[in-house]
């Protein structure tokens, strides 16, 4: 349901987890909520984040036997939040009504999201993506203020099926006057399937007023037309061991400027858009005589199209290497104009490693270990177009766009168009490159800023301020895309201003919740 951004699954985000919730229910004792609790950690890592054990085995070699079972030893850290749940729900359910149980769980759920950062930065509220009416409510509290009214639905399509089911099983003698038995028992469930109803039918009317609303905000701006180019080029390492480095950039070099020669030809473009470490070096910073000649190739390239480009290549700084983004304007009265942007968030392990941890013991047993250093955050870049215009940009790299806070803060500094480079091959196969996009089209809905989102290998897309996503190139697609977008100030929104406010609201309000409990019930036994 996460990944598949279809209608058809959208239903299951409402009623998804009422089978997990009975059975977490008739646990007699807060130890078995724990087990149930960890038990739904790895069941959904398992089930949501199965392709993450193939991209474990294709980077570290392990067997993929092994790669599972690494994947279901952490889970609990990957979804941390069914655990405190399950805890919650359980010590609240004992000591509280049906409506305290299921705020107090709700608000325990998306505070432990919140204070406890996850690996891939999801939440149940992205699975509300395929309806545009649900999705634009993303803009006030983030996507896990979706994740609170899901949370909030599904305990009370339980409380409903729970009504029916004391009512079945407690049925007085009737009469000829007395309604009939069906009757009976809907209104018994009456409360919660309103509950159910409302929720829902307030996404909906927030939304499409919210649409509307953007509809006739459109900024004044002139749109801007970019290229985007994947070129389903990855797995550099393993390319270099069968055509050498030289011809391996060489391959690389050729294609991304064939293919966006072929894209200027097609239509007037503002902006070319390369992925993620397309060119495997620095740039600027020549390694070798080679890699000088691939940089002046680049620049050559650029002057002769009169069309910035953004691209991935690596950054040097006292000797400590950087994941960037490569701003590369037509040079002005001859000289070279780029700037550049390190990434924030380098992935875990294997790009980066933290300095606690880092040793030569451990890059000694763990060989595949990244090296790259962090950038210093969020920041945005004047680019200057052909026509006299200074677009400002918000850029992020792969990771970088599951981390909402450092893409409000850098529309805060003023961006007005989000651009992502991305390299998703490592995902291997199944829905990782599909939840990328859906992590990166959640930044645009609380924002309100377009994006253009440029992979390898797929699945490169431009995404509206609303979310749409209006183009898009498949997975192992060679393809370049032609895409306008708007950019410039949209409406601001309530998340953009105050930030991930509902996190440490859901998180106090849980613990207070659970705190008067019980100290209000200090005299009932203690959970075996």
């Amino acid at each position: 349901m996460y990944s598949r951004l279809e209608w058809r699954w959208l239903v299951l985000g409402w009623i998804g987890l009422v089978p997990w919730l009975a059975v977490l229910d008739r646990a007699a004792s807060l130890r078995r909520a724990l087990a149930i609790g960890l038990l739904m950690s790895v069941s959904f890592t398992l089930a949501v984040f199965g392709w993450f054990a193939l991209a474990i085995r294709t980077y570290t070699g392990l067997p993929l036997a092994a790669a599972v079972l690494v994947l279901g030893v952490v889970a609990p850290l990957v979804q941390p939040q069914f655990v405190t749940f399950a805890l919650a729900r359980h010590l609240l359910r004992r000591r509280a009504g049906v409506v305290v149980t299921a705020v107090g769980g709700a608000c325990v759920y998306v505070g432990s999201e919140w204070a406890i950062p996850k690996l891939f930065g999801d939440t149940l509220g992205h699975g509300l993506y395929a309806s545009a009416w649900m999705r634009q409510a993303a803009d006030v509290a983030g996507a896990p203020g979706l994740s609170l009214v899901l949370l909030l639905a599904n305990a009370s399509a339980l409380a409903a099926v729970q009504a029916l089911a004391r009512a079945a099983g407690h049925a007085a003698p009737r009469t000829a006057l007395d309604p009939p038995e069906w009757a009976r028992r809907v209104r018994v469930a009456t409360a919660p399937i309103a509950c159910v109803a409302l929720l829902a039918g307030g996404l909906c009317v927030y939304g499409s007023l919210r649409l509307r609303q953007l509809a006739a905000a459109t900024p004044p701006a002139v749109p801007l037309t970019a290229g985007i180019v994947q070129a389903n080029l990855s797995h550099y390492d393993q390319l270099r061991v069968e055509l050498g480095t030289y011809d391996t950039v060489r391959m690389i070099v050729d294609t991304y400027v064939a293919m966006s020669t072929e894209l200027l030809g097609r239509a007037p473009l503002d902006l070319l858009v390369w992925p993620e470490t397309v060119y495997p070096t620095t740039f600027g910073v020549p390694k070798s005589a080679d890699g000088a000649a691939f940089d002046r190739e680049i620049a050559a390239f650029v002057a002769r199209a009169g069309v910035p480009l953004i691209f991935g290549s690596y950054d040097v700084e006292n000797g400590d290497e950087f994941n960037a983004a490569v701003f590369l304007e037509p040079p002005h009265a001859a000289s070279l104009m780029f700037d550049t942007y390190r990434k924030a968030w380098p992935f875990p392990l294997t790009e980066r490693v933290p300095g606690f941890l880092d040793s030569p013991r451990l890059r000694h047993w763990l060989p595949w270990l990244g090296t790259w250093k962090p950038g210093t955050g969020p920041k945005v870049i004047p680019l200057a177009l052909h026509d006299g215009r200074t677009i400002r940009i918000a850029p992020l790299i792969c990771y970088d766009v599951l981390d909402p806070a450092l893409v409000l803060a850098a529309v805060r500094m003023g961006a007005d168009l989000i651009v992502t480079l991305s390299n998703d091959s490592w995902f291997a196969s199944g829905a990782g490159p599909r939840l990328h996009l859906l992590g990166a089209a959640f930044r645009s809905i609380e924002t309100r800023r377009p994006q253009l989102r440029a992979t390898n290998t797929g699945i490169s897309a431009v995404i509206t301020p609303s979310g749409d996503i209006v183009e898009r190139a498949g997975v192992d697609e060679r393809a370049a895309l032609i895409a306008s977008v708007v950019p410039g100030r949209w409406p601001p929104t309530l998340v953009l201003a105050w930030g991930d406010w509902l996190g440490p609201v859901a998180l106090a309000s849980g613990i207070i919740i659970l705190g008067a409990l019980v100290v209000t019930r200090r005299g009932r036994p203690d959970d075996g």
